[in-house]
């Protein structure tokens, strides 16, 4: 037998599909030839379908035998045959039938363009005077053999992703040949044809140059009538030519079908008239039509016919496409048109579907085109048709990062290679990936790829491109872009101050020279300014102090100009410059901290990263950082900067709303047990002394800090300790609250031990013992109420534990307090309102020491748990809500009054924190500036223009508050 002594066992060994008739097609063959047919099997390798293509040699070589031999004497064109054979089941059929047309491959194919396509196929056409006469099947066959080349010059590329937009291209310029020829075949079968100009405007994919293999060509008729034509006639024989044109291209034949041409993206779809005048267009857009008719006409080009009509009409509407941005209800029915094709998909195919599917080419589309909608209208660099040169218009231009951008690219070349291989294999419109096992390793093998990889590398790019998509086309930057009008994208300096006003920037001058600043130069990240600002902008409005918000934006970004990350992550990243522009025009107190350390910024990119960290999550940080350095200096700034970082997290969850009263004061509270931690581990380096533990008081203890708070705390250490050992525990303390406290460019934790036992007079460091002796023997009615909130908060916690746990007895005396206590605590309080608020302060206006204020509201809280603390021992509680709740629960108070201690609470509390982050200082009273008044409203969740009732409700609650204070404290 030659030499393939057994053909069904080669055949199989070459991976032919079926061996068995793959080795009855060779026996054939070499029977007729009465010799083996001259042709290496190993060409066979790159071929898709290999038993197909070898059957279609066969009936080649048996149709033409002596073109067969000039083939077979050429490897290349042999090799380019196999694959167009092997490929696609309907060109080969179509060589098969006219096996000169195999002719085309005698040549390596090259790229034509649209000049060398119309040479093409007028070289097959006679056209007399813009009419073709005889049998439409000539076309048809041109068409094919059209098909034959470029598939030949796509399936013989080693990296056909690369080449991709090429063949796209070449088969739109095909298209248009075959629209215009078409058209010429029309215009003999209708008479008066003279009488009309008809231009055939391409849309979608022909539109956009980038056409499949096989697919609608979609398309719009654009009539007028020819000179001295009657206008209704020369628009009713257009409709006819149309009508002609579409049936040419639709009919099936012995030669097959070209494609069917669908005009359903004209006015009013299939309903309305299928040709219309310019006059009738341009009264239908600019009074009926859609959103979605301008996202279609993106990619209108004159295409066939009378291509200077056709460009008038695209002059003509070109303008309106990037006016739809800003149309009412765009972004939101672009993407809800996105997610009706989805939810159109049937589910067997949804997982498979390259074209409409999740992560399909429609998602990489429709993103392209929405970016190019919303900054088109002001940026003619992307008023450009086809995806392929936009997405790099979008990335060159830094609207798209360029990692992203190249990624969404090569997943994009690679769908699209994969959507013309299965549409190939049968010259059929679909977009499905087979589940069928030979099918699906036929496509992979066109190209050169297993289906084990193909599956994978389809599977990733989908999954790619959905993330990509997400950030994309649901970004808060595409929102607020579309909201500002197309004519404030690009302003005079006269009608850019006039805006700013607008927008509620008290100076417009500094504002522009600000902007001026950030979009002066060409580089990139200028180019990414640009970008941002219009929305950046109207993000500042909408925040209590525009003009800081710009300026504080200016100085973050001058100062991490060089950092690659930061303008990126403001375009890319989710909510991250609307959150941004929200803090810069909100708090002074958090811009400083980003000042001092803008990388922090990074933190805005995820809600997750905002989550205050937990205590022992703190303590372990901040022990690792002060471990990194042998030298001092260095750990304590490294510990210092994680309390900064720290607080500025905190305090950005604030601002944007994601954590409320309680998670700030308890995250500021572990925040100050981590740092007093770090700064005990840091003073041992220098001091050998005792275990200490702390004893956390006050707002520390009750886990209520506020921004602005001291660490009121006490220290412990062992009984024995004495002497030199209480000297170096003292010293040992003095170093770490030295450390954490002294001031410096982080944010100090300032140690106050002013409410240990004797004072100020008094020892900074105590045994246990000599606490409780202390607490036993000589303590004042007052300790008793300070120790109400005591708790371990640092340190070596059992030691804290044994001190409180020794004086319980004090804190929750047995029988409550008697008669002359109660007294001594009134008289203390008031003493303290008296000296304590600031001269020229209205006592109403102070949060802390005025009527119904936080004092008000935590001394009577206090004074009833000294009074039934012992008797009820869920009071023994160190956190004022829920004191005020169990108080409630036990009927120690009604509802009422505790629900007006509550709130004032809540009130006073939530506004001494918004001062302190609008001001960037802490004030216990409430401001009379009205700008200031303004800006802590709205942190607050007023709306713009509230302030006032701000000031209403803060004496209202606070009214309240004090006729139960008078009731409870002071009567009771």
């Amino acid at each position: 037998m030659g030499r393939y002594q057994s053909p069904m066992g080669e055949f199989a060994r070459r991976g032919f599909d079926s061996a068995s008739q793959a080795a009855r097609v060779w026996e054939r063959w070499s029977a007729r030839l009465g010799e083996e047919p001259p042709i290496d099997l190993a060409l066979f390798e790159p071929v898709a379908d290999r038993d197909l293509a070898l059957d279609s040699l066969e009936r080649l070589e048996a149709a033409s035998p002596e073109l067969f031999r000039e083939i077979a004497a050429d490897e290349a064109w042999l090799r380019r045959l196999l694959l167009v054979l092997g490929g696609s089941s309907v060109l080969a059929q179509t060589i098969v039938r006219h096996p000169t047309e195999a002719r085309i491959l005698a040549v390596e194919p090259r790229h034509r363009g649209p000049a060398g396509w119309r040479d093409f196929f007028t070289n097959r056409i006679h056209l007399d005077g813009g009419v073709a006469r005889g049998d439409a099947d000539a076309l048809r066959l041109a068409n094919r053999a059209a098909l034959i080349e470029i598939a030949a010059r796509d399936l013989s590329s080693p990296q056909p992703d690369a080449l991709v937009h090429e063949i796209a291209a070449e088969l739109a310029h095909v298209a248009d040949t075959v629209l215009d020829l078409s058209l010429a075949y029309a215009r003999a079968e209708v008479p008066g044809w003279e009488k009309v100009r008809l231009a055939v405007l391409a849309m979608g994919k022909t539109g956009a140059e980038e056409l499949n293999y096989i697919s609608d060509v979609d398309v719009i008729y654009v009539a007028e009538p020819a000179e001295g034509a009657d206008p209704d006639e020369a628009v009713a024989i257009a409709g006819k030519l149309a009508a002609a044109q579409a049936r040419l291209c639709s009919a099936h034949t012995a030669e097959g079908s070209i494609w069917q041409v669908d005009a359903a993206l004209r006015p009013e779809g299939k309903a309305g008239p299928l040709v219309r005048t310019l006059a009738s267009y341009r009264a239908y857009y600019s009074k009926w039509a859609k959103n979605w008719e301008f996202q279609a006409m993106l990619k209108a080009r004159p295409a066939a016919g009378d291509l200077e009509l056709g460009q008038e009409f695209v002059d003509m509407v070109w303008p309106l496409v990037w006016q739809a941005g800003e149309r009412p209800g765009f972004l939101p029915e672009v993407r809800a048109m996105r997610d009706r094709v989805i939810s159109l998909i049937p589910a067997k195919q949804a997982d498979r579907e390259v074209k409409l599917g999740s992560g399909g080419l429609r998602d990489t589309e429709f993103s392209v085109q929405l970016l190019q909608l919303v900054h088109g209208r002001a940026d003619d660099r992307l008023r450009l048709r086809g995806t392929f040169e936009a997405l790099m218009a979008l990335v060159g231009n830094g609207y798209i990062g360029r990692s992203d951008g190249a990624e969404l690219g090569r997943a994009y070349r690679f769908q699209r290679v994969l959507e013309h291989r299965i549409q190939l294999r049968r010259l059929r419109r679909t977009h499905v990936l087979p589940d069928d096992e030979v099918a699906l390793g036929q496509i992979a093998r066109s190209m050169g790829l297993t289906a084990e990889e193909l599956e994978k590398q389809w599977r990733d790019s989908a999954r790619r491109v959905r993330q990509l998509q997400q950030r994309l086309f649901f970004s808060p930057l595409l929102d607020a872009v579309t909201q500002v009008r197309t004519d404030e994208l690009q302003l005079s300096t006269e009608a850019a101050k006039t805006r700013m006003l607008a927008l509620g920037f008290a100076d417009p001058q500094s504002a522009l020279g600000h902007i001026r600043a950030l979009t002066k130069g060409r580089d990139r990240g200028t180019e990414i300014q640009r970008q941002l600002l219009p929305a950046m902008l109207q993000w500042f409005a909408d925040g209590p102090n525009p003009d800081f918000g710009l300026l504080a934006f200016r100085q973050l970004s001058d100062a991490l100009g060089t950092s690659s990350w930061y303008l990126r992550a403001l375009r890319d990243e989710g909510y991250m410059a609307q959150r941004l522009a929200r803090v810069a025009s909100s708090s002074r107190y958090v811009v400083d901290l980003l000042k001092r350390a803008p990388e922090h910024i990074r933190m805005l990119a995820s809600t997750d990263d905002l989550r205050p960290r937990s205590v022992e999550e703190l303590t372990g940080a901040m022990s690792r950082a002060a471990g990194r350095y042998d030298d001092l200096e260095q750990s304590i700034a490294s510990v210092r900067a994680l309390r900064r970082a720290e607080l500025c997290r905190i305090a950005l969850s604030d601002v944007l709303g994601h954590a409320d009263l309680a998670t700030v004061g308890g995250a500021l509270s572990d925040l100050a047990s981590a740092t007093v931690d770090a700064g005990l581990e840091l003073a041992r380096r220098e001091i050998d002394a005792p275990t200490v533990g702390v004893i956390a008081l006050g707002r520390w203890g009750g886990y209520e800090l506020s921004y602005s708070s001291d660490a009121d705390c006490m220290f412990v250490v062992p009984d024995g300790t004495e002497g030199d050992g209480l000297a170096r525990a003292t010293e040992l303390v003095r170093r770490a609250a030295d450390i954490i406290g002294k001031p410096g460019p982080d944010p100090a934790l300032v140690i106050d031990t002013g409410l240990r036992p004797e004072g100020k007079g008094g020892p900074q460091v105590r045994t246990v013992s000599s606490y409780l002796a202390y607490y036993e023997k000589w303590a004042a009615t007052w300790e008793a109420q300070m120790l109400l909130r005591a708790r371990p908060g640092a340190g070596e916690r059992d030691l804290a534990d044994a001190v409180l746990t020794g004086v319980d007895w004090f804190r929750y005396p047995e029988g409550g307090l008697t008669r002359p206590q109660v007294a001594e605590i009134r008289k203390l309080k008031s003493r303290m309102e008296t000296e304590r608020i600031p001269r020229g302060v209205p006592r109403e206006r102070h949060l802390k020491l005025g009527p119904g204020g936080l004092s008000d509201v935590e001394w009577s809280a206090q004074l009833l748990q000294l009074q039934h603390a012992h008797e009820h021992p869920g009071l023994r509680t160190t956190a004022t809500l829920e004191t005020l709740a169990l108080l409630a629960k036990l009927e120690i108070l009604t509802e009422s009054q505790a629900t007006r201690l509550t709130e004032a609470w809540r009130h006073a509390s939530l506004l001494r924190d918004a001062i302190m982050l609008v001001r960037g200082r802490a004030s216990d009273s409430l401001p009379s500036d009205t700008r200031e008044l303004a800006a802590i409203s709205l942190l607050l969740g007023y709306r713009s223009g509230e302030a006032s009732r701000l000031v209403e409700d803060t004496r209202r609650v606070l009214r309240r508050a004090a006729a139960v204070v008078d009731e409870v404290f002071w009567k009771g």
